[in-house]
Parts: C-alpha cells; sequence; structure tokens
C-alpha cells in the first residue's frame, strides 16, 4: 500500500462524505448517532496526523502485538555463539519466553539462515553481522533488524606451516565457512590490502572455496587448503590438532580489538507482531551472558556446558583445554559494537558480496535498554 495523503479535514462534512446535505431534510438520531461517531474517529485521526503527518503512521500504530505462539530460533555449533548455546542448555530462554514455544533451530552459516529467515521459516537468529548487513541491504530496510549483540572476537586466519607469512599466499587455496559470511569478507577485505587477487589469474591469485569449518579442518588434513579463516573453535582446533599456525588475529585488524562477530537478529514483521516475545529474547540472552561472566572463574562448568551445546547442535565436544584456549580470544557483550558497521559495509560492498546501502534502522537498541538493571520495571514493550 503506497502511503496516503494527509486527510483534509475541512473539506468533510459529518454524514455524507464532502457532498452538499439535501435541503430542508432535518436528520433524526440515527443520523446524529452515526455523525457524532465520525467526528469521533476524524478527530483521532487529527491527533495522529498532527503527530506524524501522515496516516503512515496511524496504521503502523493500529497493528495488533501479541505474545508469540513460537520463536525459531537459529543458531551455529560454534563457540562464538556461546549466548546462544548457554541459553539452551541451561533453559534460560525457554523460562523467559514463557507460553511461547521454543523451537531451536542449527545452521552452519549466516547467510543460510538469513536465508531461512527472509523464507519465513525462521524468526530470529544469532548470525554474523556482513550476513544481516546484506539482507538488509538488499531488501530496502525491510527483511530484519538486530536487537543485540552477543559475541566480539574469536576469528582468526590460519595457514599451514609450509606458508612462510602474509607474502606467500600467491596460488594459495584458503576457506571460509560460507561466501558473503563475515569471516569470507574479512578475508577478502584483507588479501585485498594485501595485494592479492581473488579466484583469478596473475601472479598474486589466490583462491577461496567456501566451506562449512569442520570440513575445513579435513581439508587442511588431507593438504588440499592452505589456511582458511575460521571462527572459533575451528580456528583453535586447526592449530592444536592440524598443526596450523595463527597468521590473522582479527582482533588485531579494529580499534581496541573489538568487532562483532555474532548478534541476534529478528525478521522485522516478527518483531512487530510480538514485541512482547522478542523483549524476552533477548532477557534470556542477557541471563545467559550473565552466566557465562559469573562462571568465569569456573572454568569446568564453563567447558562443560559449552560442550553439551556443542553436541546437541551436532558437533563434537572437544578437550577442556581447546574450550579454553578458544574462549581467550573472544568476548561476550550485548552490545552490536553499531559503530563498525560503516567499515564492515564499505568492506562486503568492496568484496563483491554486498551493494551499497543506508544502515537506518538496522539496529534497534530499545529492547536493550529496557532489560538493563536500570531499566524501569512495568512499562509495556515497544
Amino acid at each position: 500500500m503506497g502511503r496516503q495523503q494527509p486527510l483534509d479535514l475541512a473539506t468533510v462534512t459529518a454524514g455524507d462524505g464532502g457532498r452538499p446535505a439535501a435541503p430542508r431534510r432535518r436528520p433524526g438520531w440515527p443520523l446524529v448517532l452515526t455523525a457524532l461517531a465520525l467526528l469521533t474517529a476524524l478527530t483521532a485521526a487529527a491527533t495522529w496526523l498532527r503527530a506524524d503527518g501522515t496516516f503512515a503512521a496511524w496504521e503502523q500504530a493500529a497493528v495488533e502485538t501479541s505474545d508469540a505462539g513460537q520463536l525459531r530460533l537459529g543458531y551455529f555449533g560454534n563457540l562464538t555463539h556461546g549466548p546462544a548455546l548457554v541459553g539452551l542448555q541451561e533453559d534460560l530462554f525457554a523460562q523467559e519466553l514463557g507460553g511461547t514455544e521454543l523451537s531451536p533451530q542449527v545452521f552452519t552459516s549466516g547467510p543460510t539462515a538469513v536465508e531461512a529467515m527472509n523464507a519465513g521459516t525462521l524468526d530470529a537468529a544469532f548470525v554474523g553481522p556482513s550476513p544481516a548487513i546484506n539482507s538488509y541491504a538488499q531488501s530496502g530496510g525491510e527483511s530484519l533488524t538486530i536487537v543485540a549483540g552477543a559475541a566480539s572476537g574469536g576469528a582468526q586466519f590460519v595457514v599451514t606451516g609450509d606458508v612462510a607469512g602474509s607474502g606467500d599466499l600467491a596460488g594459495r587455496t584458503l576457506a571460509t565457512p560460507e561466501f558473503g559470511g563475515t569471516q569470507d569478507v574479512a578475508l577478502r577485505t584483507w588479501l585485498a590490502e594485501h595485494d592479492y587477487g581473488v579466484d583469478g589469474d596473475g601472479p598474486r591469485a589466490t583462491a577461496i572455496t567456501p566451506m562449512p569449518s569442520g570440513q575445513a579442518l579435513q581439508m587442511l588434513r588431507q593438504g588440499q587448503i592452505d589456511g582458511g579463516w575460521l571462527p572459533q573453535p575451528w580456528a583453535t582446533r586447526a592449530v592444536q590438532e592440524e598443526g596450523a599456525r595463527v597468521l590473522v588475529d582479527e582482533r588485531d585488524l579494529w580499534e581496541d580489538g573489538r568487532f562483532p562477530t555474532t548478534v541476534l537478529v529478528v525478521r522485522q514483521d516478527y518483531l512487530e507482531r510480538h514485541p512482547q516475545t522478542v523483549e524476552r529474547l533477548v532477557r534470556g540472552l542477557q541471563r545467559s551472558v550473565e552466566w557465562l561472566e559469573a562462571h568465569e572463574d569456573d572454568p569446568v562448568a564453563v567447558a562443560d556446558t559449552l560442550n553439551a551445546g556443542l553436541v546437541q547442535a551436532g558437533t563434537e565436544a572437544l578437550p577442556q583445554t581447546t574450550v579454553l584456549d578458544a574462549l581467550r580470544t573472544l568476548e561476550w557483550t550485548l552490545d552490536p559494537l553499531t559503530g563498525t558497521y560503516p567499515a564492515l559495509l564499505a568492506d562486503g560492498v568492496a568484496a563483491g558480496t554486498t551493494q551499497g546501502a543506508s544502515l537506518d534502522g538496522l539496529v534497534d537498541e530499545r529492547f536493550l535498554a529496557r532489560v538493563r538493571p536500570s531499566a524501569p520495571a512495568g512499562e509495556e514493550s515497544p
């Protein structure tokens, strides 16, 4: 529906849509009551019009909201999704959602999860920021909204032992979890900054082969790839199990070492219809992050809980030392780190994985503001 023009109240008379009334006709009580009802409706309309200037805001406000009967939540079997793993293992999301049925779904990459959201088969998901930005740009700002952060850090460029250094990548084959994913954009950006060509010809050409991180470990073992830009625990596993070494820790490329690795996104139509449910989901996420922070001095409990979450997500349990080494590269945070998104968008455009667009409205921090301890209790959801 297109934007409607403001209604000129001066041209409308009660009862007949603006046409002159028939002469010498005395209105009866039914007509008077109808006129009063119409006048009340027009007064309400005028109030909304004065506030916003269009009927669009009135129509938007008329959307009925309710608690959702179901929440389909996507996440990965990665340590970078630690708050999701804890929230599911400790039933923190379910406790907050109350009567809303929680249906977790496991994905291996952000672009795949975003595709499910765009198809309407997923309501919310933990993903990397690049697929979220790409979806938002391609949809003209109508597909999804970032409502919170989850993790910063936890991504590294690991290479095999025969790679001498950053100048020894020409002719190499490298891996990322999926084309257009956050690690894929990071690798393409880094290679371009170091004058490498990607998937082309020339003396400094390199090849990027997107594949699941577990498969990347196997390919490293078989000598079929020379490295990859991987999230945790896969980067640490490549070092410990396959003899790889860290060539680049992505934290070193960002100011203060902070960049968003995992964020929580919600489909926009779901958010508009069920803001109460979205707020409860964010509250569950807050409790998950608080659980991880509260157990920093109990590494056994943290490793056991995260391992249980990995197994539930179809990923094998890891040695405690692997989990703890991987966690040293991660920071749990509800902050979506919005200030990094212009750079992430520019990187995606330069890498050819997304298109330029305005990011206004991509992040909605109203829910975060409400769940923080200082937020007033008892208010209605946004």
